[in-house]
């Protein structure tokens, strides 16, 4: 070793024992326990484990910075660092939350949540950032041999299902189910399809076109979202071009709607909440719930209400308004789109499909419910005093609005 240990140190300044940590990290890499290298190195075991783990000398929760002197090689910041491995382990030893490092780090919850699972220990279960890192190491290298033309076993079963003209995810199933204890026969539909579309030219390439149903010889790219068809033949009006009236629930008139599912999807029930008093209405839909049974019932149901209560209606971007262009014209109500996977903004109707299902439970046929029970059961709703209204019901609020 070319390390020499200096019998008199100096002061040396904000960067101390420079050589000695560089040393230490060095036989660490080497697989030499802290004991033995901190006895080598001439130091101290907790000096050894300050500079791997980052502890402070006071004991709190919050730990300091690793120091290490030995950088680690540069990786693109979508990965994780040594360090930040280290300051995973040390956070782990404080009890904190997988969510309490991710902030502390800037990353995903599930960057580190994976992260612990992927590079813990396969026996013991600890986190050990050295180990960690070495195991990240040996995972990344590129390009990888690919697990199916490493194992002719799996490889030979893959070709039995093609030749039964299987698709690659039914393959990746029948493998689970047959080789239940055997993970290295496991591959997903995607290492399937990646073994077929490497394959050559010519006949190879013919011969790859007969063996997936789809007949494509190569992949196929999806379509980016800027170029996808658009939902509905009639635009859409997103609701941030909903008038502002509507957002504060000053005037009665502005409705949300949507459909609450019964039993395998094949039934379902409309339901209509108006903004400023939480006023319900329900669409009798007997046969389907297609957009053109949506478009009749709902056009049916708007149009028993008073002019003053025909402002606006806002629903989510399901399949059942496609024909709101339709809707529109037939009822001079415009009709706004909420943003996907955003149902607080229709949090009102949200709160009262929630009601309904004391009468409408999940997982029961909702065809069987006549128009008067709907009616019955939207007039027991709107006779409910409710908190959000000062204990008022949804009724005595219409009316009040109307009179005024």
């Amino acid at each position: 070793m070319d390390f020499e240990i200096r019998e008199d140190r100096q002061p040396q300044g904000p960067r101390k024992l420079v050589r000695e940590r560089e040393a230490y990290f060095r036989l660490m890499q080497q697989g030499v326990s802290n004991t033995e290298a901190c006895r080598i190195v001439g130091i101290n075991r907790r000096t050894g484990k300050r500079w791997r783990y980052g502890r402070n000398a006071s004991g709190s929760n919050k730990a300091a910075p690793p120091i290490n002197a030995v950088e680690p090689p540069s990786v693109p910041s979508r990965y994780l660092s040594e360090t930040d491995r280290i300051h995973i382990a040390d956070r782990l030893r404080e009890k904190a939350t997988v969510r309490t490092i991710a902030a502390e780090l800037g990353r995903s919850p599930s960057t580190i949540s994976r992260e612990i699972r992927r590079n813990r220990h396969p026996h013991s279960g600890q986190y050990r950032p050295h180990a960690a890192q070495a195991r990240a190491d040996a995972r990344r290298p590129r390009p990888k041999r690919r697990k199916i033309n490493e194992n002719p076993v799996l490889r030979a079963a893959v070709q039995a299902m093609l030749d039964e003209k299987w698709s690659p995810e039914q393959i990746c199933h029948a493998l689970r189910a047959q080789f239940p204890d055997r993970p290295e026969m496991h591959v997903v539909h995607e290492t399937v399809y990646q073994a077929l579309y490497v394959q050559g030219r010519g006949q190879l390439r013919r011969e790859l076109a007969g063996a997936l149903r789809s007949g494509r010889a190569r992949r196929k790219p999806q379509k980016q979202a800027n170029y996808r068809q658009p939902r509905f033949t009639t635009p859409m009006v997103m609701i941030s071009e909903r008038p502002a009236e509507a957002a504060d629930r000053a005037l009665p008139g502005h409705w949300e709607g949507d459909l609450i599912i019964g039993k395998d999807g094949k039934s379902a029930i409309g339901t209509l909440v108006e903004r400023a008093t939480r006023y319900v209405m329900l669409l009798h839909l007997p046969g389907d719930h297609g957009a053109g049974a949506v478009l009749t019932a709902l056009t049916a149901t708007v149009q028993t209400l008073p002019a003053q209560l025909k402002r606006s209606l806002t629903w989510d971007q399901g399949s059942e308004m496609a024909r709101h262009g339709e809707f529109t014209l037939a009822t001079d109500i415009p009709v706004y789109f909420c943003d996907p996977a955003s149902p607080w903004q229709r949090g009102s109707n949200e709160n009262t499909n929630g009601l309904l299902r004391q009468y409408f439970p999940k997982g029961t046929d909702l065809s069987h419910h006549d128009p008067e029970h709907l009616a019955a059961v939207a007039d027991q709703l709107n006779r409910r005093p409710r908190k959000t209204l000062g204990w008022e019901t949804p009724a005595e609020r219409l009316h009040k609005l109307l009179a005024a």
